[in-house]
């Protein structure tokens, strides 16, 4: 919700300060790099247990993801190459602060890590299914727990010390967003079913169906072979 709403606006607010990185010299590639290696040190904060620190990294990762966009556009390199990095670099920052989160809740309970993990399998699930979606013509976008929201869940947790609680939250709220685009790519793909067999197997309504291909073994009246008659004339056939 907030990626389709917000996203857009956020990024025209720093889209000056885009462009002034861009007269700098540092390119889209570089800032999705930082991203990253904020996000490693975020986790590392986050496991050892300072969680306001982790709070704080949180924020800054989601920075160079709002900032790589106006800044490839403004270098005129924008493209597939530079998408398929920063989707995938968003991933791997997912999996880091995540495993942050369950390094850190591993002293309260040997089993709150797999809490911690189960998030993170449901958010690359809802990821997948987008992609997945997308590249068969379909849309999957949409849903409560997109990655905008997961960080906002996560820095409310890291802040306040709640990030059990949070995690239960998210994990429901994530398993919804994955039902709720499965249901939504099954309808699209039956819709897009139902069309196709349509249009092979019957034709609308007031158009002649089609002639039939060359090959075909039906013939009319005039191409059947006229039968042989016997001649009324004596002893002549």
């Amino acid at each position: 919700m907030l990626d389709g709403r917000w996203r857009a606006k956020a990024e025209r607010a720093l889209d000056p300060v885009g462009k002034l990185l861009y007269r700098v010299g540092i390119s889209a590639n570089v800032l999705t790099i930082a991203g990253l290696v904020i996000a490693a040190a975020t986790a590392v904060a986050i496991g050892s247990g300072h969680l306001v620190l982790g709070f704080v990294g949180v924020v800054l990762t989601g920075v160079p993801d709002l900032l790589d966009g106006s800044v490839a556009r403004y270098s005129g390199k924008a493209g597939p190459r530079g998408a398929f990095f920063d989707s995938v670099s968003d991933r791997v920052a997912d999996a880091l602060l995540f495993g942050g989160v369950a390094w850190y809740v591993a002293d309260e309970s040997e089993y709150l890590p797999v809490l911690a993990l189960a998030v993170l399998a449901l958010s690359m699930l809802i990821t997948y299914e987008r992609a997945r979606a997308e590249s068969l013509g379909f849309s999957a976008r949409g849903g409560l727990m997109e990655r905008a929201e997961r960080m906002v869940f996560l820095s409310i947790g890291l802040l306040f010390d709640i990030l059990v609680p949070v995690l239960w939250i998210m994990l429901a709220l994530t398993a919804i967003t994955a039902v709720h685009r499965f249901v939504m790519v099954w309808r699209q793909a039956t819709r897009a079913a139902a069309g196709a067999d349509r249009g092979v197997s019957a034709s609308a309504p007031g158009v002649p169906p089609l002639s039939p291909t060359p090959d075909a073994r039906v013939t009319d009246d005039r191409r059947r072979p006229r039968s042989r008659r016997l001649s009324r004339v004596p002893g002549r056939r």
